[in-house]
């Protein structure tokens, strides 16, 4: 498992990336429409999530996993909860869980 995004809901994505790019200085690096961009954070990725591809309420570390199922199984069995089901996402196939301290968890696979 790696730590590859800080995924951030934001309600629209323009101002959201002017902010982040033109105020805080974050390079983006791409972006989806009007539905995801991402940007330059150093070690990982600020990924910010509108529209349909907000798929948590509040800030979410996702990890890439090559194993979905397999760690889906293991982060269960110690004490988190399933807040989405795995599903086909357009870059990748995600679920969303809940931590035991109520944080919520993105787990990605590529295809």
């Amino acid at each position: 498992m790696k730590i590859h995004t800080l995924l951030y809901p934001v309600d629209r994505l323009e101002p959201a990336i002017a902010f982040f790019r033109d105020t805080l200085g974050l390079p983006l690096k791409f972006r989806d429409g009007e539905r995801y961009a991402a940007l330059d954070a150093g070690s990982l990725t600020l990924g910010l999530a509108a529209g349909e591809e907000r798929i948590v309420d509040r800030p979410a570390l996702a990890l890439r996993v090559d194993d979905l199922e397999g760690a889906l199984e293991g982060l269960l069995a110690a004490g988190a909860s399933l807040l989405r089901p795995a599903e086909e996402g357009p870059h990748e196939t995600r679920a969303v869980l809940q931590a035991p301290g109520g944080q919520p968890l993105v787990l990605s696979a590529k295809r």
